[in-house]
């Protein structure tokens, strides 16, 4: 009884998480559409008291429960912040997009909670069983809101090509935790890390083939469900063919989640193989950013250029997990809570992109755009040149502590890679400037935008264009999260 206690208290936020989708589920049920509005501000409030928890407990130490299930420490909550920022960002952004596409259903902030349930479980995870739990019921809810949209054939195809490609991944990822549980007896990370360490398997000639077959099985789902090159097939499609407020939200919490996840199964139960995995996702990062600076430059719908961008640069966030280390591992959450902020500004933009009524996402749409709507296009403008990485914006710093950390961590040629795919890829971000700025102006964009919209827009604008003035705070606590996943 005790334990449950525990676990409870320490998953008190997805705790109050769950039992408010359920209770939000059975309101919209019963009360019917006209609902749907109370039930999205409901939602917001609830994510409000989940966060205020996460942030007052932030000062709890490291603590696991339910017998090494679960385990609280101030990377999970630093993580876990992030991930309910960027579903209540998703939320906000939908409310105009449902209104205008008539697809004004209670269930939409009813599947985002409980998405978040599942990405928190998944941060919070120090069990293989656990991690695949949390991702399933992710993974579950994504899938539905990919294909939310029932009357397009381009959302319902999305939903259907996200699930069966989720479902393969799923199976490698389960095959691969069998290995690593034949080969260390146990799927709880302390242990498996452990016997790791006792058989002797930390050398590259001394590793077992069957647990290196498990480690490679584990990163490649992991890999998927962060699209990381070559496991991103799945990413363009979908961003392109669901809803837009689906887009954002993809673009922005399961990204954060399923990365934190990686950072912990790469750092507590596999580091003793960190020569064995390093050399995989050395890989892996460089052929996400080659295939995020290339394959976007000949895109002109703009979902599908941000889904090879957000390629891109999990490539770049991957540099620091090569990287290794508390620095590299700071590096990396830095630069996730800045790329977070950077999204929400491009999406609440492309959000803003409608015609007579109808929306938009054509590149060439943007045409002109600094005449007819010049703060909008200041915004947008400055998310692309934080994306390229050009200072004094929040993307230039993010960048530099990570090629910071490999540099290092003596991975020279990774970081010289990392700043060449930069380059390239910043032709597409400032190729969208100037079409902005410079071209004539095309049919010109409806004007109002969304309270919701605009609030949303000039909070990632600000964090955006002043990150520079006060970045002290935002790296202090990147760097107490890392520091959580290296004691001593």
């Amino acid at each position: 009884m005790n334990a449950a206690f525990d676990l409870i208290f320490i998953l008190l936020p997805e705790a109050f998480l769950a039992l408010s989708a359920l209770a939000l589920l059975l309101c919209g049920a019963l009360v019917g559409p006209s609902a749907y509005m109370r039930i999205v501000f409901a939602a917001i409030m609830c994510l409000f008291i989940a966060l205020v928890i996460l942030v007052f407990s932030s000062d709890s130490g490291k603590i696991s429960a339910g017998h090494g299930l679960v385990v609280v420490d101030q990377f999970s909550i630093f993580m876990k912040i992030l991930v309910i920022l960027g579903a209540g960002a998703g939320i906000f952004l939908s409310i105009d997009f449902n209104r205008r596409e008539a697809i004004e259903k209670f269930e939409y902030p009813i599947l985002i909670i409980f998405s978040v349930i599942g990405m928190m479980l998944m941060i919070s995870s120090s069990d293989l069983i656990t991690l695949y739990l949390g991702l399933e019921l992710q993974s579950l809810s994504l899938y539905v809101l990919a294909a939310f949209k029932r009357d397009s054939v381009r959302s319902t195809e999305a939903g259907l090509k996200y699930f069966v490609l989720g479902a393969l991944s799923s199976g490698m990822l389960l095959y691969g935790v069998s290995l690593v549980y034949g080969f260390t007896g146990s799927t709880q990370f302390g242990t498996i890390s452990d016997a790791i360490i006792k058989s002797g398997q930390t050398t590259v000639e001394g590793v077992s083939l069957g647990l290196l077959f498990g480690l490679v099985f584990v990163l490649a789902g992991l890999a998927f469900k962060v699209a990381a090159a070559p496991f991103h097939m799945w990413s363009p499609d979908v961003y392109e063919g669901a809803p837009t407020p689906v887009t954002a939200y993809f673009s922005m919490a399961p990204k954060i989640a399923a990365t934190a996840l990686l950072i912990r199964v790469a750092i507590e139960p596999f580091g003793p193989l960190s020569a064995q995995w390093q050399q995989i996702l050395w890989v892996v990062s460089v052929l996400s950013m080659a295939v995020g600076a290339f394959a976007a430059i000949w895109q002109t719908n703009i979902k599908r250029l941000m889904a090879y961008s957000s390629i891109g640069h999990i490539g770049y966030a991957l540099i620091g997990l090569v990287a290794g280390g508390r620095v590299g591992v700071a590096a990396v959450t830095l630069y996730l809570a800045v790329y977070l902020f950077m999204t929400l500004v491009i999406f609440g933009a492309i959000l803003a992109m409608r015609v007579q009524g109808r929306f938009v996402e054509g590149i060439s749409d943007l045409s002109g755009l600094s005449k007819a709507h010049p703060l909008l296009a200041v915004a947008l403008g400055g998310a692309m040149f934080s994306m390229a990485g050009i200072p004094p914006l929040a993307g230039f710093f993010s960048k530099f502590y990570i090629f910071d950390a490999a540099i290092r961590s003596g991975f020279f040629i990774l970081a010289i890679i990392g700043v060449v795919t930069s380059v390239f890829g910043a032709f597409y971000y400032l190729r969208i400037v100037k079409i902005m700025f410079f071209d004539d102006v095309g049919e010109a964009l409806d004007r109002p935008v969304s309270g919701a919209l605009g609030v949303m827009l000039a909070i990632g604008a600000v964090f955006t264009f002043f990150f520079f003035m006060l970045p002290g705070p935002l790296v202090a606590a990147a760097d107490a999260a890392a520091a959580s996943l290296f004691p001593g």
